[in-house]
């Protein structure tokens, strides 16, 4: 299991009772979370969310290396109890995980692959899960690399987005969830629109809902919720 990751990543919303909550009590869970949010796995960073989706207010992305067959339960179950003294104040929208392996199309490190454990994050974050359709399935080995080699060089037109691949096939409702990091919103929209003219793009079953989410240190993070 050398070199594989588990990402998971959980939006959030702050329930009536926070807003509710005299300006006190809010700054006394906010401080809290603040707290709380390192503690949760060995990379572990908080974002805003609305007013970009208007169901969550924060996105919690945590990394951890998967060294034996217990490291996903260790770590779900330890992120499910640190996270239950919010449950009053935060309720989840919804989660998405997966792990890293090598890629079958594109061997070596890419230069663009997107560090979790990286101290310095860039501003955006844009995440959404992905699965193929039954045709791609069907294709021939040698069929599928030529479209995946159209996309790589695409892809290596913007070096400065990097992108991390999640494997979840079987695991979750999608097979994969992609994320990308990126300092230029405007920028990242151009290689997607970019993507989507590659011959593999038909072969796309899905690719929604996307979360976009914006990235502040915890002080500053928890500040605009007071």
């Amino acid at each position: 299991m050398a070199d594989r990751f588990l990402n998971h990543f959980t939006t959030y919303a702050f329930t009536p009772a926070f807003w509710a909550a005299a300006p006190p009590e809010r700054d006394r869970v906010l401080a809290d979370l603040a707290a709380a949010v390192p503690t949760l796995a060995e990379a572990a960073w908080a974002y805003s969310v609305f007013p970009v989706r208007p169901e969550c207010d924060l996105l919690i992305w945590c990394a951890v290396r998967v060294e034996n067959a217990d490291s996903p339960a260790d770590f779900l179950t330890a992120y499910a109890a640190r996270m239950a003294p919010f449950r009053a104040w935060l309720q989840p929208t919804a989660a998405l995980w997966g792990f890293t392996r090598p890629s079958q199309y594109h061997p070596g490190k890419s230069p663009q692959l997107l560090d979790p454990f990286d101290p310095v994050r860039r501003r955006y974050l844009v995440i959404y899960p992905f699965s193929k359709t039954n045709d791609w399935y069907q294709l021939g080995p040698e069929a599928r690399q030529g479209m995946m080699n159209e996309h790589i060089r695409v892809g290596k037109e913007y070096p400065d987005i990097t992108q991390l691949l999640l494997y979840c096939t079987g695991l979750a409702d999608q097979e994969f969830v992609v994320v990308y990091e990126t300092a230029e919103l405007p920028l990242f929209s151009e290689l997607v629109v970019a993507l989507r003219s590659t011959d593999g793009r038909p072969y796309t079953l899905r690719d929604t809902p996307i979360t976009t989410a914006i990235w502040r240190p915890l002080h500053e993070l928890v500040a605009q919720w007071r």
